[in-house]
Parts: structure tokens; C-alpha cells; sequence
């Protein structure tokens, strides 16, 4: 009963109840808050606390940056629902609030234009070197198959790519990365598709912000090179994973291309399988299958790793 009243106290006030109608259409920091809202700054951040304590809001620390998204979680799923199918369609502070709302997001897939423009050069260069990522795509989507997910976890999310394609599939998706500016891009793209059950947070793939045994499918989609020690990527992700869930790897194949330390910042020279088995067994996962990509005009290979979380 308590936690009710508390969740009805929190929204019932024109400035929060805004907040929360701003929320359901996407995550935002409190400056882009006070752009949305034309408020301080200390008064949005009064309101964002008050929604926070009544759990109806999110806090995801990102940097020197908070994020703020409406809680999905199951306890006020529902009344959060409530209150934004209520929220009258024809209210012109409303109307004004969503037009400025769209201007902070194209000032924010602005910013994620921007970016990579001044970094596209070096990424077109290491496209170059394997096979196409369409391909690649097309074989993380036939292993992950057709089946429903509840949670899908990408870490290392990137641009968040796996997100995108697997949004269909899922009904929640989070991918962390440690980058702003690829979590800046990542947010412009799912914003731009409009999938809101997706979702980027800034994490170390070593230590998400997530309980264990919450996620069905967890992706490390060329994320293990970069790392110092790839095991304790892996068993996060057997944390994370519930019993009977699997984890998806995606990287490349031994070589000996030293460049890729050097301009890319490579941390390991791809992997043999025998090794990635070995990490699985080490991270309590049975592996299932693997599968490598190759091709004549390509440099490098590229390989797929299954591995399930035993049942009981």
C-alpha cells in the first residue's frame, strides 16, 4: 500500500507528471530535461529525485552524465501506464513539451552524425579486412534462431547494432559500452527506429549493473579483442545469463595483423577456438557450437561461439 501512495504522491504534480509523459518517449539527461521543460536545473533535478525514491523513475550513471528513464520494472509497469494513457492528447504545455523533445533528439543524432564522420575513415578501413558484416549478421541471427527472449544483453554494444536487429525478437534489450560517443550513436539509431524496448547504458562488460539470472541471450559481438583479460567478460555473461540461456561470441580468428594494435587498439590478435572453449568451461557455460567465416579477398576470418548455462 505504502509504495503506492508513495507512487501517486511522486506523479501527482503538473511538473512530474510532464516529466513522466517527456520519459515514456525516451531516455534523457537532466540538462536535455531542462531544455524540454524550460526549468532550472535544480528544480528538475528536485523533481527527478522525488520519482526516483518512488520508484517510478531510473537513474543510469554514464560519466559526468545521468540518464533518466521511466522504471520498467514489473511493480509499476503497469500504473506508469495508467498514468501516460490519461495524459490528455490536445494539452498544448504537453504538445510543447513533445515538439522540444524531438528537438533534443535531433540535436543529439546531430552529435552521433558527427562523430562518426570524423571517425568513419578508420572504421571503413577495418571493414575492409573481412568479410561483410551483413554476412556476419545473417549468421548471428541463424544461431540465435527464432526463439522468444525476455532479456537480450549486448555488451560492448557499440553502435548498437545487435540491438537493432534482434529488437523484434525481444522483449526488453539492454547493451552496455563504456564509450560515450558509441552510446551516443547507439541512442540516435534506436531513437530514429523507434524501439523503445531497447535500451544503452555505459558498463564495463567485467561488471554490469544487472542481477544475476535476469538475461535469456547475451552477445559479445567484437568485444573480446579489445579486452585485458576476456574471461572475466565471460563470466559475467554466465552471471547474467538465466539456466538454459545461452551466449553468442562474434570475433575474429588468430592472425598476425600487428596493425590493428596499433591504429585500432586491438588488445589480442583474434582467437583459437580451442581457447574460447576452454574460457566457457572456466566460465561454467557447455559450449555448443562454433562456426568460422572466411573468404579469399579478405584478410581476416571472423567466428561465431555458442555456449548454453546448464539447467539446475
Amino acid at each position: 500500500m505504502e509504495k503506492l501512495l508513495s507512487a501517486l504522491r511522486a506523479a501527482g504534480e503538473p511538473t512530474r507528471l510532464r516529466i513522466v509523459g517527456i520519459l515514456a518517449r525516451g531516455e534523457l539527461t537532466v540538462s536535455e530535461l531542462t531544455q524540454v521543460l524550460l526549468q532550472s536545473q535544480p528544480r528538475i533535478s528536485r523533481h527527478l529525485k522525488l520519482l526516483a525514491d518512488a520508484g517510478l523513475v531510473q537513474r543510469n550513471p554514464e560519466g559526468s552524465w545521468v540518464f533518466y528513464r521511466l522504471n520498467d520494472g514489473v511493480e509499476v509497469a503497469s500504473l506508469l501506464a495508467q498514468f501516460i494513457a490519461h495524459l490528455p492528447q490536445d494539452d498544448l504545455t504537453l504538445q510543447r513539451d513533445y515538439e522540444r523533445f524531438e528537438q533534443v533528439r535531433q540535436e543529439r543524432a546531430a552529435r552521433a552524425r558527427a562523430y562518426f564522420s570524423a571517425n568513419a575513415a578508420a572504421w571503413d578501413d577495418l571493414r575492409t579486412r573481412h568479410i561483410p558484416e551483413t554476412q556476419v549478421e545473417e549468421k548471428i541471427t541463424a544461431h540465435i534462431g527464432d526463439r522468444d527472449i525476455e532479456l537480450l544483453v549486448d555488451l560492448g554494444t557499440g553502435t548498437g547494432r545487435m540491438l537493432e536487429i534482434f529488437a523484434a525478437q525481444c522483449n526488453r534489450a539492454i547493451g552496455f559500452d563504456i564509450s560515450p560517443e558509441m552510446l551516443t550513436i547507439a541512442r540516435s539509431k534506436l531513437d530514429n527506429a523507434g524501439f523503445e524496448n531497447c535500451q544503452v547504458r555505459q558498463g564495463d562488460c567485467a561488471n554490469v549493473p544487472l542481477e544475476d539470472g535476469v538475461a535469456d541471450i547475451v552477445i559479445l559481438h567484437q568485444v573480446l579483442h579489445f579486452l585485458d583479460d576476456p574471461l572475466q567478460a565471460l563470466n559475467e555473461a554466465g552471471r547474467l545469463l538465466k539456466p538454459g540461456g545461452s551466449v553468442l561470441i562474434a570475433d575474429f580468428g588468430p592472425h598476425q595483423m600487428e596493425v590493428l594494435r596499433e591504429e585500432h587498439a586491438h588488445r589480442r590478435l583474434g582467437f583459437a577456438s580451442d581457447e574460447i572453449e576452454t574460457m566457457f568451461r572456466q566460465a561454467g557455460l557447455s559450449y555448443k557450437s562454433n562456426e568460422t567465416l572466411t573468404s579469399q579477398t579478405h584478410d581476416l576470418s571472423v567466428s561465431l561461439w555458442m555456449a548454453d548455462k546448464v539447467q539446475g
